[in-house]
């Protein structure tokens, strides 16, 4: 019964109200190499030398290629998929939502900073995760993600033209190293005149001695 009421909620959330988009997660690599997690974006007051990309729930695909209908939806209640290698209900999941022409965005789950990150995002290391706008799916249920989808907007059947193609899945934490500055150049030494001192004058008819002044 409570598992009832509690997603009577969270439909009545999608359809009545509009979900705010959670803030991404970073990567934050220190000088010292510690390796931190937070939402907000690092600084360089923090001695940052390396940041992942922000990772938003619900970050899913746009296409101005989509029809108008479901462009309207992908909008509102984008969807990400959170997966791994040899996971079943992964592949179960990613089943439906293509035969249903759901757009979706894939992030993989391979890394221990992965984990970690999906640790912060979920509060859980279940896979499969999903996020419909900012609705939370633990776990793949076929009827509970299409009670969701439903109320959502999505339609029930597919309207995903023949040409989309659905985005290739990403790391969840994509590092990227900062640039290392570039080395100041090396300012030539400015040329030096080198003056041959004359040579020494040589004996002569009135100077016999080759005395110089």
């Amino acid at each position: 019964m409570a598992s009832r009421t509690s997603m009577a909620l969270g439909l009545a959330l999608l359809v009545t109200a509009g979900i705010a988009q959670s803030q991404g997660i970073y990567k934050i690599v220190g000088p010292d190499g510690k390796v931190t997690f937070s939402d907000k974006p690092p600084t360089a007051a923090q001695g940052t030398v390396g940041t992942a990309t922000p990772v938003t729930p619900g970050g899913g695909t746009t296409g101005g290629d989509l029809p108008f209908e479901l462009r309207q939806v992908v909008s509102k209640y984008p969807f990400t998929l959170y997966t791994s290698a040899q996971c079943a209900p992964c592949d179960s999941a990613r089943t439906m939502l293509k035969s249903r022409g759901v757009p979706f965005s894939e992030k993989t789950i391979a890394t221990a900073e992965d984990g970690e990150a999906l640790q912060r995002l979920s509060g859980e290391a279940t896979l499969p995760y999903a996020t419909l706008g900012a609705q939370k799916l633990k776990g793949f249920s076929d009827t509970e993600w299409t009670q969701y989808l439903d109320a959502a907007g999505y339609p029930k059947n597919p309207m995903l033209p023949k040409s989309y193609r659905y985005p290739a899945a990403t790391p969840l934490v994509a590092v990227q190293k900062a640039t290392p500055p570039k080395a100041e150049p090396v300012a030539k030494p400015a040329d030096v005149e080198v003056v041959t001192p004359p040579a020494p004058s040589a004996p002569s008819p009135s100077n016999p001695a080759g005395i110089t002044f």
